[in-house]
Formats: structure tokens, C-alpha cells, sequence
């Protein structure tokens, strides 16, 4: 089935290394774990993948942005050739699952384990990256390990973010000890493929086993920010207020009805805080984000331009102040059509039903597709459920999406 007849993925020290990569900030009270980047417990998590790096025997960079690279060089290396690249993330949400990133890192391992074992170089270099802070949980923005590494955002812009806890990312680094000396970028992968769990409801909906991803949807997140008066909420007729909980709530419907109307686009506001928060007074302040995301640019675009007027009517007429702060702003990516055409094919060969989708997550992949051809493997998410302790693949799936991987990476490598 693979290109190299002499690789045989070894499937069930890949499932062991999940669960044991698992177990490292596992809070068995209310399940799940929890690898907050830059934390302790996700040093221990560095410092595992790290050690089965060295096993490996791979050539192990750290850049100054803190992402990992573990290389196994080709007999033609002499450190300038381009590597086919896989890899993904480590660091978690709370409570999360203990798929989400760690499985695409940990399959990349698996697939060098399988020319190690064999015995055979590569015909080209293979590297594996965990890209640092790609959940964006305590620094953000989210993927900013992967940002940094493409040259979407200054590795000193970066280093100076402070945390929701008031840290520097900087500091925090230095203090894990993962403060590299790589400039990021300077391994540029020749292709990038990254294996992820779907983290939605497609494939088992369909009883699919691979998605071959052909695109990711663009992200606008934006901080709104409704100023008002504070009143009795007993003595205050309606026609006199300007209430600021009112307004951040016309707002919720306006982006229920603008993703409805749209069709592709997706609206979400994930957090909001009233002020004073009281039971009898009207809200004199309301702060919530807003998650825009659509595959289609203009439609993302145009989402964004309905709302901005649609806050700048409403303010008027509820005579309050609206400003919103942008957070992040990406793109939709469109994945390289040759590797999702091989994806495609690898899938087909080995008898596993497959097929296209978009991602409606954010990924390492959308970054590097900015500096190589990068595409993404993904393999079903029970019930859809991610970031969340019940986030759970089969592992007979698991291992067949890392099969995958490597006969991909396999046949990629003897065509370059």
C-alpha cells in the first residue's frame, strides 16, 4: 500500500502515546486536562514529545516563538533542504480532549517512526512540528506560533503579549525553558500535511472515515463595547432608556438574522458581561465578542460591513455608544488541490470512504499554507465534540488517518 513496502505504521504505540500525552494535566475530578500554553503542565507535555523526539534520534530545533521541530534528515540533507512537514499543536483548553492538536503532532512522529523502523532514510528530509499557543486560551491571538512561524505577526510583537493572567509570553518561555534560537521560518517545508481530528459532525453523519480538506473558513472576532446610562429599572420608562443590555442583545439577533439570511456565514457571541449587573438597574455598559466566520471572503466581508452598520443605526437610535475593537482577522485558505488530490487517492486505495469538505476551525495548516502547499487529513469527531472532555475517535480510525498519513507522505516523498 505505501510507496516504501518496508513501512508499517506502528499503530499501537501511537494510540499509547496519546493516552499518555493525555494523562499530563488530567484533572481527574472533573475530566479532561488541561495544557494552557506556557503553563508547567505544558512543559511536561513539551518535554514528553520532546523525549520521543530524541528516541527517534531526530535532529530537534527550537525557534525563538517556542515551536518545536524534530527532523529526520534525508542522506542528501546538509541542513538547507526543504522537509515535507506534518505536525500540529500540544497545548489545550481546559478541560479538553486529548485529541485536539496532539494527535497530528504524535501521527508525524508515528510516521518517522515507520522509516526508522524500517531501517531506510527518506528521500527527502521529514520534519515534525508542535507550533506553540495555537488555542489561544492565555495569549492571544490563537495559532500564534504558526503566525509568527509564516511572518503574519513579529516574533517581538509576540513575545511582548500579555496573558489574561497578566504575564509576558516572553518571560514565560524563558521560564519553561523553550526560548529557542531558530528564527522562525527559517525551515521551510517543502509541503505541510497535518492530521486532525474533524472536531464537528460530517464525517460520522455520514459514516465517512477521511476528510480531505480542501479549504478553511476566514475569522473575524471583534470585541463590542456598549456604553448607556444606568437607571431604576422600576421607574425608567422605556421611551427614556438607553440601555445597554437592549442594545448588546439587538445585536445578537441582528447576527442570528445576518448568518441566516447569508447561509454559509457563521455568527457567535461567545462572551458578554452586563454593568452593573444587577437585577433592578438597566445595564449602563455591556462588552461581548463577536465570531464571524464564512469560507467565501466577500461574504465574510460582507457580514462584517452589515454589522458595523447596523451598530452605527442602532447606536443612533438608542442614543448610546457603540465601539468594537478588532481581535483577529484571517482569511479563508484554500489547501493545495495536488495533496488533497493525494489525500484523495490514498484514501481510495486502502478501500476508506472519504470526502471534501471545508474546515470550520482554525488551524496550524491555514498558517503555513502562506510560505508552502499545505493540506489537512481529518478523521471523524463522535457526536462532533471537541474542546471538551467527551471529545473521543475510535482508535482504529485514529490509526487508519495516520496510515493515510503516511502512505501520503510516502508517496510525496518519492515524487519530489
Amino acid at each position: 500500500m505505501f510507496a516504501n513496502k518496508k513501512l508499517q505504521l506502528n499503530g499501537s504505540l501511537l494510540i499509547q502515546q496519546i493516552h499518555e500525552l493525555g494523562q499530563i494535566g488530567a484533572d481527574a475530578e472533573h475530566g479532561g486536562r488541561t495544557r494552557i500554553a506556557l503553563t508547567d503542565a505544558e512543559k511536561s507535555g513539551r518535554d514528553l514529545v520532546a523525549g520521543w523526539m530524541r528516541d527517534l534520534d531526530l535532529d530537534i530545533q527550537v525557534d525563538r516563538i517556542g515551536n518545536i521541530f524534530g527532523t529526520l534528515r534525508s542522506r542528501n540533507d546538509d541542513g538547507d533542504q526543504r522537509p515535507i512537514m506534518m505536525g500540529s499543536h500540544i497545548d489545550t483548553v481546559t478541560n479538553a480532549g486529548a485529541l485536539d492538536g496532539c494527535y497530528g503532532v504524535l501521527a508525524g512522529l508515528a510516521v518517522i517512526r515507520a522509516y526508522r523502523d524500517a531501517g531506510v532514510l527518506p528521500e527527502r528530509s521529514i520534519t515534525v512540528g508542535a507550533f506553540t499557543n495555537e488555542e489561544g486560551v492565555r495569549y492571544q491571538p490563537d495559532m500564534m506560533g504558526s503566525l509568527v512561524y509564516a511572518g503574519g505577526l513579529s516574533v517581538e510583537a509576540a513575545l511582548g503579549t500579555i496573558g489574561t493572567d497578566g504575564t509576558r509570553l516572553g518571560d514565560e518561555l524563558k521560564r519553561i525553558g523553550y526560548a529557542g534560537s531558530l528564527e522562525p521560518g527559517a525551515i521551510v517545508p517543502h509541503e505541510y500535511i497535518e492530521l486532525h481530528i474533524e472536531q464537528g459532525p460530517i464525517l460520522e453523519a455520514e459514516s465517512t472515515l477521511i476528510g480531505v480538506v480542501e479549504n478553511l473558513q476566514g475569522i473575524s472576532w471583534q470585541q463590542v463595547e456598549v456604553k448607556g446610562n444606568a437607571n431604576h429599572a422600576g421607574t425608567t420608562p422605556t421611551r427614556l432608556r438607553h440601555d445597554a443590555g437592549f442594545v448588546a442583545s439587538s445585536i445578537v439577533a441582528e447576527l442570528r438574522a445576518i448568518a441566516v439570511e447569508a447561509g454559509t456565514t457563521l455568527a457567535t457571541v461567545g462572551c458578554m458581561k452586563f454593568e452593573p449587573n444587577v437585577i433592578n438597574v438597566i445595564p449602563r455598559r455591556a462588552t461581548f465578542t463577536v465570531d464571524l466566520r464564512d469560507p467565501d471572503e466577500e461574504m465574510l466581508v460582507s457580514a462584517e460591513n452589515r454589522l458595523s452598520t447596523y451598530l452605527a443605526e442602532l447606536a443612533e437610535q438608542e442614543g448610546v455608544s457603540i465601539t468594537t475593537e478588532r481581535l483577529v482577522r484571517f482569511e479563508p485558505v484554500i489547501f493545495n488541490s495536488e495533496l488533497a488530490d493525494e489525500i484523495e487517492a490514498s484514501a481510495k486505495r486502502f478501500g476508506f470512504s472519504s470526502r471534501r469538505m471545508t474546515s470550520g476551525a482554525g488551524h496550524d495548516a491555514q498558517m503555513i499554507a502562506r510560505m508552502a502547499p499545505a493540506a489537512m487529513i481529518f478523521v471523524p469527531s463522535r457526536g462532533g465534540i471537541s474542546h471538551n472532555p467527551r471529545e473521543h475517535t475510535d482508535d482504529e480510525q485514529l490509526i487508519q488517518g495516520a496510515q493515510v498519513l503516511l502512505d501520503v507522505v510516502s508517496r510525496r516523498l518519492t515524487a519530489s
